[in-house]
């Protein structure tokens, strides 16, 4: 069960960090088209800008859902392997949580690239993304490792519950089987506790629908700015 439990913990971070950097990446495109002109074939045509700005979203998430799907299975593959304690629900539920946090990282990456126009601003962007993403949404250490104060930061942050949801969906399964084997359920939440699968805001427990809530709400947020800044601004992309 400790491999199980490891293993769990190990693809939860794997997705998701992935989710939100791959999807950064695959929405680069945006900027490179702008720094090699390709842009400019597009503009002459006589497709919108803003159905453009849209063409480049959905290209960037379908892109970004085939690897982190195929990422998902590969780590269900490796579950099985070292030991199996997911439900069928859990599987969907972890599917749905992969869907979730592209649409987020999808979205996030298109505000953020809306603004860059060079080379040496993909690769800063790339950088900090790539190096600061998985700490600050909990997936490189636990967050009930951070400070006082930094918990109550990253709590504020949609991408933190994200993170929660794939930990909750990947582990439930091992938890439960470790409650059925009679290890004390006091023990099982500490061990929640200490690995995020139990996640409180300013000491009030946050709910799994809440969690999702919060990343729904927030992800339909990004794509209506998205939408209002290619809109707001035509002669950009």
């Amino acid at each position: 069960m400790v491999i199980g439990l490891v293993g769990g913990q190990l693809i939860s971070s794997i997705l998701a960090v992935s989710c939100v950097t791959v999807a950064f990446c695959s929405n680069f495109l945006i900027v490179q088209d702008k720094v090699n002109g390709t842009i400019k074939d597009f503009k002459i045509s006589p497709v919108k800008h803003n159905i453009l700005s849209i063409g480049y979203y959905i290209a960037a998430l379908i892109s970004t859902l085939v690897i982190c799907f195929t990422a998902t299975g590969i780590c269900l593959v490796y579950s099985a392997v070292i030991g199996w304690y997911m439900s069928f629900t859990d599987v969907i539920l972890l599917f749905l949580d992969v869907l979730l946090l592209v649409l987020f990282g999808t979205a996030l990456s298109s505000i953020i690239n809306f603004f860059l126009s060079t080379q040496g601003q993909i690769s800063a962007v790339g950088t900090i993304i790539s190096a600061g993403y998985g700490f600050i949404c909990g997936a490189y250490m636990p967050i009930s490792s951070f400070g006082e104060g930094l918990q109550k930061i990253v709590a504020f942050l949609p991408s933190t519950y994200g993170t929660v949801l794939v930990r909750n969906h990947s582990m439930q399964g091992v938890l439960t089987e470790m409650l059925n084997q009679g290890i004390p359920a006091k023990i099982v939440e500490n061990i929640k506790d200490s690995i995020d699968i139990n996640f409180d805001f300013f000491e009030n427990r946050v709910g799994i629908l809440t969690m999702y809530m919060v990343l729904g709400i927030t992800t339909v947020v990004l794509i209506g700015l998205y939408i209002i800044l290619t809109a707001l601004k035509k002669d950009k992309i």
